[in-house]
């Protein structure tokens, strides 16, 4: 594990798209590949804490972080395909959720079971449900809330 640096902003955004391509077809992206890679580098690694897993020069999973003094919130755990389900995922959020404090928020799409399922194993609680129409995608989604620290 390793904090991100403007450097890793490129492999960030590659592993980003791999991940979003294969996983979340029902959620298309609302940017083209150059506008995400764009993002990646003015906004996502400068506005949050990124830590990410990677061997041997090449990046297989990152998680974002950020917040202020009233809200933590967890905005991204992305695996590249080829590495889910190696653990990678745990690592990351256990990594980080040892260094945020109580309460954590999230949110993933509610059609994204995995992570739903992914998310309540560490203790994330659903708290609200929406109709999608507060993210660019169009998809409902959930918001998760973690208060404790996990066992």
């Amino acid at each position: 594990m390793q904090l991100a640096e403007s450097s890793d902003s490129h492999s960030i955004a590659s592993l980003y798209l791999a991940s979003r391509k294969a996983y979340l077809p029902y959620a298309p992206l609302a940017h083209s590949d150059e506008a995400i890679y764009s993002w990646a580098a003015d906004v996502l690694i400068k506005t949050n804490r990124i830590i990410a897993a990677s061997k041997d020069g090449q990046m297989y999973g990152f998680i974002a972080t950020a917040g202020d003094e009233d809200r933590h919130w967890i905005n991204h755990l992305y695996i590249h395909p080829l590495h889910t389900g190696s653990g990678t995922g745990s690592a990351l959020i256990k990594y980080a959720l040892a260094q945020i404090p109580r309460p954590v928020y999230l949110y993933t799409f509610q059609a994204n079971t995995g992570a739903r399922r992914f998310y309540e194993r560490y203790g994330f609680i659903a708290l609200e449900f929406s109709d999608g129409s507060g993210n660019e995608e169009g998809c409902p989604d959930v918001l998760y809330v973690l208060n404790q620290s996990p066992g």
